[in-house]
């Protein structure tokens, strides 16, 4: 990605917050000389650690090899719901391995997409992403790592699957995309709701009702970088620079101290992946 379509920095915060989910690779950051200068651009502006987060087998073992090149950065590995048309024995043998590494903070992202499934007849079939998302969520259990669960269009399913196979103690509803009657469901299930650009968006009426309902003790913020640029930056490149646009938005709306929702959220993070 192109450095100069980035937004301008944002002013720093007052508290420092963590990126719970970023793309690092799409973001560009392919070495790690790379990494470094994202997170020193990051940093600068008050993002003291991510959490990079792999969508096919690739972008896991590059996520972990991302982690060793910097401590302000973890890993989270697992097989995007896309990309589970075939998901082979070997795939599942090597993420567990993967796993298994100590910067690894979370299982995921898995979950379901159902967006992709309209428009792309030669995505996962929604079968074969549900049966995936069963075997993340057994896998989380027997590692005893947080689950980290991207849901595009697949609510009910969702939270169904995780329902019936019982969720690990730990689950992260990555870019929240629910209405405030689901956000009250997973607090009430004790999972951690994580908000990303989109919360930041005007049309956004019933995430935003969401994001309010949501206690300090739930709640994460992320980039989910190169993606959903928060406003006023719409549609401009991403980075885990960007973010505190999106927590002084939040803070806004949610009728918060800013420099209270960065250190309640960083908190979380902490409690969470141990960031």
């Amino acid at each position: 990605m192109n450095r100069r379509g980035l937004p301008p920095a944002p002013e720093p915060l007052p508290a420092a917050v963590v990126d719970a989910h970023t793309h690092l690779d799409a973001c560009g950051a392919t070495d790690a000389a790379g990494v470094r200068a994202a997170l020193d651009r990051a940093q600068a502006v008050g993002v003291r650690g991510v959490v990079t987060v792999a969508d096919d087998m690739a972008a896991a073992r590059w996520a972990v090899q991302a982690s060793e090149c910097d401590d302000r950065v973890h890993a989270a590995v697992g097989l995007h719901p896309t990309r589970t048309t075939t998901f082979t024995e070997a795939e599942r043998e090597e993420i567990e391995r993967l796993v298994a590494h100590p910067r690894v903070v979370a299982v995921g992202e898995t979950g379901l997409d159902y967006y992709w499934t309209r428009f792309d007849p030669d995505g996962s079939p929604p079968a074969a992403q549900r049966e995936a998302f069963r075997w993340h969520i057994a896998l989380a259990k027997r590692v005893g790592k947080p689950l980290m669960i991207h849901d595009r269009e697949a609510h009910d399913d969702v939270l169904s699957i995780l329902a019936d196979e019982g969720p690990p103690e730990t689950v992260v509803l990555h870019c929240f995309s629910g209405d405030a009657a689901m956000a009250r469901y997973c607090v009430a299930a004790g999972h951690v709701l994580s908000f990303a650009g989109t919360v930041s968006f005007r049309n956004a009426r019933a995430l935003r009702e969401a994001a309010v309902l949501v206690p300090d003790g739930q709640l994460l913020v992320e980039t989910d970088a190169p993606f959903l640029t928060p406003h006023p930056h719409r549609g401009r490149p991403n980075e885990p620079v960007n973010l505190p646009y999106t927590v002084r938005d939040l803070a806004v709306l949610r009728g918060q101290d800013v420099a209270g929702l960065a250190a309640s959220t960083s908190a979380v993070a902490a409690r969470v992946f141990g960031v």
